[in-house]
């Protein structure tokens, strides 16, 4: 059985201009203990999904279940089954962390629970903060409390919507470690959406990628990765390229990429360029990533972002 199954998920919304098609027929599985990433660029339907996944939005068609149980037709068993942790920085002023989360596991009906919340607020690096009240903590410990609240139940999954946004490079560092190790000890099944495409390149075992509401690829990490050219030439110029280049480019600001599988292939693009009389500048070659796939199934920039050691 599968940990999260997504049915053909349609979600229309009406506006004043017609009807928008959020979803469009989404269907995929995600199995028990996999680390599965979702991605795409903004406005794709990925935190539409998620909403309806956790039971804040309906599907207009379809149905989603978390181990067999509907999170429509039966919210509290798929609920009890997810840990969720949303984008927006919601919390109580009025406790601090210890409470919060001895609260949060009365939600779900569990009694004595210190030591589950002892091993959270250490591995989440909240130890210090554990009586400090919630008003006084930074963004980056709200989001680690976050966390910890999604988990305290020990949830079989785990659902993570940007949970490294405008964070900094320790928490994100601390979470991935924390998270990584759930997903290998415990087995858990982590649903991951990012923009910062290094982290599910390192992370998620399998991908699907959103474009406008549909499911654009859904294939294994390694096999995405395949579909990129092995290599690519990355140089700056304020120059218009010649058309046979251009059509094979990726133009951002001054950066120019072109795939260049070998070095033929780069020098013909080079003698290209001088014979158009283009200089370019800061010449590289890399090899290809995920970035290249999402940008050639999506059209969308991915957001840049800090380097940060994944667990591996």
């Amino acid at each position: 059985m599968p940990a999260v199954s997504f049915q053909n998920v349609s979600k229309t919304y009406s506006t004043s201009r017609g009807d928008l098609h959020a979803l469009q027929s989404v269907s995929f599985d995600i199995e028990p203990g996999e680390f599965f990433g979702l991605l795409g660029p903004n406005g794709a339907g990925k935190t539409t999904l998620i909403s309806i996944l956790a039971g804040l939005a309906r599907a207009t068609t379809g149905r989603v279940l978390v181990h067999g149980s509907d999170v429509q037709a039966d919210y509290a068993a798929a609920r009890r089954q997810l840990g969720v942790v949303p984008q927006e920085l919601v919390f109580d002023p009025f406790f601090n962390v210890r409470e919060a989360l001895r609260i949060q596991s009365g939600y779900f009906g569990i009694q004595r629970n210190d030591a589950w919340i002892d091993e959270l607020l250490e591995g989440l690096g909240l130890a210090d903060k554990a009586n400090a009240n919630m008003r006084q903590l930074s963004g980056g410990m709200k989001r680690r409390v976050l966390i910890a609240q999604a988990l305290v139940h020990k949830p079989p999954v785990i659902v993570l919507d940007e949970p490294t946004a405008g964070v900094d490079v320790e928490l994100r560092q601390t979470l991935w470690q924390f998270v990584s190790d759930l997903n290998k000890r415990l087995g858990s099944t982590v649903l991951l959406t990012t923009h910062y495409l290094e982290e599910a390149e390192a992370l998620c075992g399998r991908i699907a990628m959103l474009k406008q509401g549909r499911v654009v690829a859904l294939e294994t990490t390694s096999a995405l990765l395949a579909r990129a050219a092995s290599n690519v030439l990355r140089f700056k110029t304020d120059a218009a390229l010649p058309t046979d280049l251009a059509v094979q480019a990726r133009v951002t600001g001054r950066v120019v990429q072109l795939p260049a599988n070998d070095a033929l292939a780069v020098e013909r693009i080079l003698a290209r360029l001088r014979e158009v009389g283009v200089l370019p500048e800061d010449i590289e070659i890399r090899k290809a990533d995920l970035e290249d796939v999402f940008l050639d199934l999506t059209g969308a920039q991915p957001r840049p972002v800090a380097p940060v050691e994944v667990p591996a």
